[in-house]
């Protein structure tokens, strides 16, 4: 009874891990993608750079969080995702590493080619990852053709099936949207408006998707099956419809923290409503039910999951407290004068 209670702890830290990980790197994705069809020149530019530089790097903690907390807790999980996903998981690593490297280097010189290389390699470093990320949580609410001994019979391909693909544009609009409307909290003037007119669109391509994956799901997953269950989970569908049509109401109304607050609700309970369908299962197997990994037979040791329980109420607290500084300390407007800092990117 104690192990269940841990094993229940943890499914519910590691969802949070991940929902938070979406929520606030989901907005530098979302710049990232930004950059060629917002910023008209190079001073807007580096205002969109400098909107997430005092951010991006702390907010993919929250990254590293989630695949240690996933490796420590649910350690055969953990091998059968690194495992059957290694190609889209390389590619997402190679693409952040890229992407951290173009904040870096871009304005190590002065060069219009120079720039644009780096430019690119953010854009790409943005997409890459909230296309595949989408693409692989889909495919965990759908199930992995996985074996009795967690072999994935299938390659790449295999995650590039209909729904794979729903839930990885799912994600790249939710992470345009967000940056979007993140750019309305940080910048003035033509760049706001012009970020603004894109947040409203994308939104109605947003709402459209996610109506289309809630529905889809119905059909290429059984995730539904815990609501009818447990009806008061139907909650977490439900705030994210609300959060999805509060985004352009505040938006309207020039209430862009709002709206970013309710941009971080959206995608926070639209993961949440695959990760409640989930439960107790953590990748599902589409051969066999029965050969599924859940958090009752791939878990650490109970004594493991005490001393990570200790350790995680010490510790995310702090990083949660940091980052509320952070946010605080850095939450002025980007204005074209902060650019002459050295500080600036």
């Amino acid at each position: 009874m104690e192990q269940n209670i841990f094993q229940f702890i943890w499914f519910l830290l590691w969802g949070v891990l991940w929902v938070v990980y979406f929520m606030l790197d989901g907005f530098d994705f979302g710049v990232g993608m930004l950059l060629p069809f917002i910023a008209k020149n190079d001073t807007e530019r580096r205002i969109m750079y400098n909107a997430v530089g005092p951010f991006w790097d702390g907010n993919e903690v929250w990254l590293i969080t989630a695949g240690g907390a996933t490796f420590a807790a649910f350690p055969t999980t953990y091998a059968v995702m690194f495992s059957s996903l290694y190609t889209p998981l390389l590619l997402i690593l190679f693409a952040l590493i890229v992407r951290g490297v173009a904040f870096e280097f871009r304005g190590k010189e002065e060069s219009f080619l120079w720039k644009t290389v780096w430019d690119i390699c953010l854009v790409v470093g943005s997409f890459v990852p909230s296309l595949l990320f989408g693409v692989a949580f889909a495919n965990f609410f759908k199930g992995l053709p996985i074996d009795a001994n967690g072999i994935m019979h299938g390659n790449t391909l295999t995650l590039l099936n209909p729904y794979g693909l729903i839930g990885g544009l799912l994600f790249v609009l939710m992470f345009v949207v967000h940056g979007a409307v993140w750019l309305c909290v940080k910048t003035n003037g033509d760049l706001q408006k012009r970020a603004r007119k894109v947040a409203e669109v994308f939104w109605v391509l947003e709402v459209v998707l996610a109506l289309v994956f809630l529905v889809a799901s119905a059909f290429a997953t059984d995730l539904w099956a815990n609501y009818m269950k447990y009806k008061f989970l139907l909650i977490i569908p439900a705030i994210a419809l609300v959060a999805y049509f509060a985004i352009p109401a505040f938006l309207i109304q020039g209430k862009n923290w709002y709206a970013w607050f309710s941009s971080c609700a959206a995608i926070v309970f639209t993961v949440a409503f695959g990760l409640a369908g989930l439960f107790p299962r953590l990748i599902p197997s589409s051969l066999n039910p029965e050969w599924s990994l859940t958090i009752y037979n791939s878990s650490s040791s109970p004594l493991t999951l005490k001393v990570m329980t200790v350790v995680a109420l010490i510790f995310v607290p702090l990083v949660i407290a940091y980052q509320i500084w952070a946010y605080k300390l850095f939450s002025e407007k980007v204005r074209p004068a902060f650019l002459e800092s050295e500080e600036a990117y």
